[in-house]
This record gives structure tokens, C-alpha cells and sequence, in this order.
């Protein structure tokens, strides 16, 4: 009978593997040494497609330097094009959390590209002797070379989507800002009644929010370009060509479509992961925006009855196994929890970056981990506020204009026609007695009505005037 395995060795002995399987020992082991989170390396696309292409990048280099024959050249590359394209993803079975610096990684890719280009070339799985993980595919390169490039082009490709979901976020809000330009209410400041503006401008602030993190977000990315393809080890570029380095970037960058930088010292870049440090403070930064946003949203949709009331959001569930009629805020709710875990991602990112030593940092995966749950989960917080929350957002306009008639805060406006301490007058008053501000200026003579009707228009309470 034939076997259902295939015998396989490294450093520590034989082991059998499965022959049905394109992965080989390396990750047999890593399989059984990190079952860790439960999610493989291959549920993440993008670092699979990255991976694929610093592969494919790397045999045309060594095909054009005269290092690697074009048969076995042609082969890896057309493995790596197949996987780009989807195909053996199921393959990249490493857990996302591992030792090793993201070796384990490392060769789950070599082992799989390796296997596929063999069949490509008629040959069986684990026939090494013909094209090999790490003579071959691996060739020219390191770990701490291929990892770290990796990582920072598929979280290139992962950014992409995130700044389509924030553009749609910012283009929901600036919508609601037209369509409630004419509505006036009073802001508020540490929860208590301020001065008039309009829900328009409250709106317009979210949009011009997420506006600002979107170019920050955009400025993150360019230090997330430079890369140290070709520094193998630790950065001095050993087993490699004088030209390798250059020519290899030069290639990721044409087959990936990103405009990838070589770091200046590749020495330095091999061990710094101050980029993704800097990444994951502007992630935090979006997500304690978007956090103070969904705040925002609760607290003016909270009642109906007796909360603010100022907006309806839309009902998307009930809200309550035991309250009839109830309806909660959930779409807010989960963005809340996704900045939560974005603001925890960063302090493991942090600590992380801080515990590098010498010439390497081993815990680079756990920073992957935690950037791409950062990034995917606030693209999906984005798209899931914008499509079942803000763009159906209504006012209360009947509630919004009454509180502002008989608002205490219109005093403010009074200041510079009757003084200070006159409009704190006024103000205490209509707080005591429940009369407008207007009706008391009115009845002690200190404005006349065509002033007072003036003074207290919407465009005039809410911008800048000419004096």
C-alpha cells in the first residue's frame, strides 16, 4: 500500500508528514510547539499574498544575478503567483503567535511555495533534492529580512481598505452636516447647556475628524515603505550579492505596485520597529476618536424620554429581554469595545517594540497580530457605523428648537448690548422662573425687539460676526 506519509527531516531528526500537505517539517513543528490563538498565519490574506510576492521578488533577483538556474527560478515564481491569487492559503498553518522572531513563518512559506513549484516541475511532494525550501526558496535571504518586509507590505495592502472605510465614515458625516445645516440647538460643554450652534456644525466636527486621521494615517504609511529586503541575519547583508539588496526591492516594489524604500542601514532597520509603533499610535488615535464620536451618539440619541433626545438613531435590534419597547444604541456600543481593544493592542505593540534586544526583536509576530486585528477590526467598525447607524440618523427638530427658545445660554449672546452682569441676570432668572431670556430682557427695557430679534438670528448666534 502506499503511504499516506512522506519522511522528512531537519536539524532535530526525521519526522513524517502528511502527504496530502505542502507544508513540510519546520512547520510540522511549529504546528505542535505554538497552539497558541487558534488563528494560522493563513487568515490573513494579505500577509499570505505579501509573503508570496518577497518570494517571488527574491527568485527573479537571484535569476538575474546568475544565483538560482531559471528552471527552479520560473518554478517559484509561478508558485508564488498561484498563491497570490488564493490558491493553497489553506496551507499557512502556523498560529499568528509564535517564537522564533516569525521563523516558523518563514519556512511554512518556503515549505509550501518549495512543494508546489516540485509539481510544477513533475516532481513529488518533500523530493528536496530537486528543489529545495531553503536552498532554493529561501535563497539569499533571512528571516529577520522576509518577515519584516512582509509585514509591512501587507499592512500596506490591509491600510488600503481601512482608508476606504474611514472616506466612506467621513463622507456619512459631512452628508448629515448639510442636511442638518439648518437645524439649531445649544452645544454643551462638561455636560451642561453652552450657546447655540447648529447639528450641522456638530456633525461637520465628526467629519473634519476623521478627515484629519485619514492623513495621518496616510503619513504612517509612508514610513511603513522602508524596508530591509536583503539584510539576511542582521543586517549586514551575509550569503547575499553587492546588488541583491537594491535589485530585490527594486522588484517587490514592480510586482507589488507599493514604492517600497530601502532602508539606509540595514542594521539599524533589521532591529528598529519604531514604524509600527508609530502605526499603532495613529490606530489608537482613530480609534479614540471614533470612540468619542459613538460617546457623542449615545448621549444625543439617550432617552427618548428622559435623556437628551436630540437624534434618532436607527433601530437595529431590540433592545431588552425584559423592558418592551426598549431599543439601545448597539451600533455605537461595538464601535466603543473596537477602540478598547485598539488602545490594548497598542500597549502590547509598545511593550513589545520596547523588549527588542541587540541586533533583533523576536516578538514582531505578536505585533502583527495585534496590528492586523487593530486594522480589520476598525474597518469593519467603520463600515457597520456608517451603513447601519449614521446614514440613517434623524433629528428632533420640534425638541431641538424649543430648548434653544428657552435656553439660559442665549444670555451669552446679550453679553456685549447689556453687560455681563445684566445677562447673568437674565440668565439666572429664566433658569428659576422657566421664562426666555428674551422675554425678561424684553419686560426691564434692556433691549428693543428689533434688536433683540437681531441679536438672536441662527447665523448670528452660531459664526464669527463683523463688528
Amino acid at each position: 500500500m502506499e503511504k499516506n506519509t512522506r519522511t522528512e527531516h531537519d536539524l532535530l531528526g526525521d519526522r513524517e508528514v502528511p502527504n496530502n500537505v505542502y507544508w513540510g517539517v519546520h512547520t510540522l513543528r511549529a504546528v505542535e510547539n505554538y497552539a497558541i490563538s487558534g488563528q494560522p498565519i493563513g487568515a490573513i490574506p494579505a500577509l499570505i499574498r505579501a509573503l508570496a510576492l518577497v518570494k517571488q521578488a527574491a527568485a527573479k533577483t537571484n535569476r538575474k544575478l546568475g544565483l538560482l538556474d531559471p528552471q527552479r527560478a520560473e518554478a517559484i515564481e509561478a508558485a508564488c503567483v498561484d498563491i497570490q491569487h488564493g490558491r493553497l492559503h489553506d496551507q499557512f498553518v502556523v498560529d499568528v503567535i509564535q517564537g522564533g522572531a516569525g521563523t516558523s513563518t518563514n519556512m511554512n512559506a518556503n515549505e509550501v511555495i518549495a512543494n508546489l513549484a516540485l509539481e510544477k516541475l513533475g516532481w513529488p511532494k518533500g523530493h528536496y533534492s530537486a528543489l529545495h525550501p531553503l536552498n532554493d526558496v529561501n535563497m539569499s535571504q533571512s528571516t529577520n529580512d522576509v518577515y519584516p518586509t512582509a509585514l509591512k507590505l501587507a499592512l500596506v495592502f490591509a491600510i488600503d481598505s481601512l482608508l476606504e472605510a474611514m472616506e466612506g465614515l467621513r463622507a456619512a458625516f459631512a452628508a448629515k452636516a448639510e442636511e442638518f445645516s439648518d437645524v439649531l440647538k445649544i452645544g454643551r460643554t462638561q455636560l451642561q447647556d453652552a450657546v447655540p450652534m447648529t447639528l450641522g456644525q456638530e456633525f461637520s466636527t465628526y467629519a473634519v475628524m476623521m478627515h484629519e486621521d485619514i492623513d495621518r494615517l496616510r503619513e504612517a504609511i509612508a514610513l511603513i515603505r522602508e524596508v530591509n529586503l536583503g539584510a539576511t541575519a542582521i543586517g549586514t547583508g551575509i550569503n547575499t550579492d553587492i546588488r541583491y539588496a537594491k535589485l530585490a526591492t527594486e522588484t517587490l516594489s514592480e510586482l507589488s505596485g507599493v514604492a517600497l524604500v530601502p532602508a539606509h542601514n540595514l542594521i539599524e532597520a533589521t532591529q528598529d520597529t519604531g514604524a509600527f509603533v508609530q502605526l499603532s499610535g495613529v490606530l489608537k488615535r482613530v480609534a479614540c476618536k471614533l470612540s468619542k464620536v459613538c460617546n457623542d451618539l449615545r448621549l444625543l440619541s439617550s432617552g427618548p424620554q428622559a435623556g437628551f433626545n436630540e437624534i434618532n438613531l436607527p433601530e437595529r435590534a431590540a433592545g431588552s429581554s425584559i423592558m418592551p419597547g426598549k431599543v439601545n444604541p448597539v451600533i455605537p456600543e461595538v464601535v466603543n469595545q473596537i477602540a478598547f481593544e485598539v488602545i490594548g493592542n497598542d500597549m502590547t505593540i509598545t511593550m513589545a517594540s520596547e523588549a527588542g534586544q541587540l541586533q533583533l526583536n523576536a516578538f514582531e509576530p505578536i505585533i502583527a497580530h495585534s496590528l492586523f486585528k487593530s486594522i480589520e477590526h476598525l474597518t469593519a467598525g467603520c463600515r457597520t457605523l456608517t451603513d447601519n447607524c449614521v446614514t440613517g440618523i434623524t433629528a428632533n427638530r420640534d425638541m431641538l428648537a424649543e430648548r434653544v427658545r428657552v435656553s439660559a445660554g442665549l444670555a451669552t449672546a446679550l453679553n456685549p448690548h447689556i453687560g455681563y452682569e445684566n445677562a447673568t441676570w437674565a440668565a439666572r432668572e429664566a433658569l428659576r422662573t422657566g421664562r426666555s431670556v428674551a422675554e425678561l430682557v424684553l419686560e426691564r427695557g434692556l433691549m428693543a425687539q428689533d434688536m433683540l430679534d437681531t441679536v438672536l438670528r441662527a447665523d448670528v448666534l452660531t459664526a464669527p460676526r463683523a463688528v
